[in-house]
C-alpha cells in the first residue's frame, strides 16, 4: 500500500520500564478526531472535506463521478457508506437519488480517493529502517462466498482478508501490508509482504504469533509448567506496548466498512481497504 507523510521516526522518551519508550506508549493517547458535526456525520471535518473534494477534482477519471452527484456529492456518498456501511440504497434514500448511482459513485470515489491519497501510507520499502515499531494483524470481515473457503479465519471463526498493521510507539498507522485471505496465519501474511527484508526488527514488539521473526515478543508457557514470575512481568510490559497497535487497530474499524461484513464484489475489496486506511491516516495526521 502507500505511505503516510510525516511520520515520526525513532523518537521515543526514556522511561524505567523493559523498553526505553514504555513509559510515553502508556500515556499516548489516540488521535482524536475533530469534534464538528461533519466528522460524525462522514469521518472528515470541513476543511478537509473541501481540501480532498479539491484534490479529487484534479484527478482522473473524472468522467466516471455521477453528474447528478458531482465530485462533492459523490464524495459525501461515498464517505458516509466507507463510515457507517450503510445499504447503499438508503444512502440514496438520503441523497435522493437512486441505489445504482450510489453504487457508481462508491466505485468511481474509492479510486479517486487512493490517488488523491496516494502518499498518505508507506510502501514496505519506504518503511524507515533503524525505528522501533509495533506490529498486529486484523481481520477485514466480508460475506462468506462459498466460491471462496480461505476466506474462513479459525482464529477469528469468520470470513474476512487479513492485514498486518504496523505502527509508532506513538499510535501512528505507518504501513498495512496488502490484504491476504483470512486463512492465512499473521506471520504467513508479514512473509509474503517482504517488509521485514533489509530491516532490523531486533526493537519491534508483536505477539506470540510473530515468535521466531527476531522481534520482541510474550515469552512462550513452557510445556507442562507455568511462566516464572520474571517471565510473567516481562510479559505484561510487553503487552503494554502491544496495547498501542491494537487501539489503533479499534479506531481504523470506527470507519464501519473495515468492522461490519463487506457486501460487494470481492475483488474490489482490497482497493476498499487501501481507500478507508488512507481516510484514516489523512483525518488523523497533522
Amino acid at each position: 500500500m502507500g505511505r503516510v507523510l510525516g511520520v515520526e521516526q525513532g523518537v521515543f522518551c526514556a522511561g524505567d520500564g523493559l523498553f526505553p519508550w514504555e513509559d510515553s506508549c502508556r500515556q499516548t493517547k489516540p488521535h482524536k478526531e475533530t469534534s464538528h458535526h461533519h466528522a460524525a456525520y462522514h469521518g472528515l471535518s470541513v476543511h478537509q472535506f473541501a481540501q480532498l473534494s479539491q484534490w479529487i477534482s484534479r484527478s482522473e477519471p473524472l468522467h466516471l463521478v455521477p453528474a447528478v452527484l458531482g465530485v462533492g456529492g459523490s464524495l459525501r456518498a461515498t464517505l458516509i457508506y466507507l463510515r457507517h456501511n450503510l445499504p447503499q440504497a438508503a444512502i440514496g434514500e438520503l441523497l435522493g437519488v437512486s441505489q445504482p448511482t450510489i453504487s457508481r459513485a462508491v466505485k468511481a470515489l474509492t479510486e479517486l480517493v487512493t490517488r488523491a491519497l496516494d502518499g498518505y501510507l508507506f510502501t514496505a520499502e519506504e518503511v524507515a529502517p533503524g525505528c522501533d515499531y509495533v506490529l498486529d494483524g486484523t481481520l477485514m470481515p466480508c460475506w462468506s462466498w462459498k466460491a471462496h473457503p480461505e476466506l474462513w479465519s479459525g482464529k477469528h471463526k469468520r470470513t474476512g482478508l487479513n492485514v498486518q498493521v504496523l505502527v509508532t510507539p506513538a499510535g501512528r498507522l505507518v504501513w498495512v501490508s496488502d490484504p491476504c485471505p483470512g486463512s492465512t496465519h499473521d506471520v504467513a501474511a508479514l512473509d509474503a509482504s517482504g517488509l521485514l527484508e533489509g530491516l532490523d526488527v531486533s526493537g519491534w514488539v508483536a505477539d506470540k504469533g510473530y515468535i521466531g521473526r527476531g522481534m520482541i515478543t510474550p515469552p512462550r508457557k513452557p510445556a507442562g509448567k507455568k511462566l516464572s514470575d520474571p517471565a510473567k512481568k516481562v510479559s505484561r510490559s510487553i503487552n503494554r506496548v502491544r496495547y498501542i497497535v491494537e487501539q489503533v487497530n479499534a479506531h481504523i474499524k470506527t470507519w464501519k466498512i473495515l468492522k461490519e461484513d463487506y457486501r460487494r464484489p470481492l475483488n474490489t475489496f482490497p482497493q476498499t481497504i487501501t481507500a478507508t486506511l488512507m481516510l484514516y491516516t489523512y483525518t488523523t495526521t497533522p
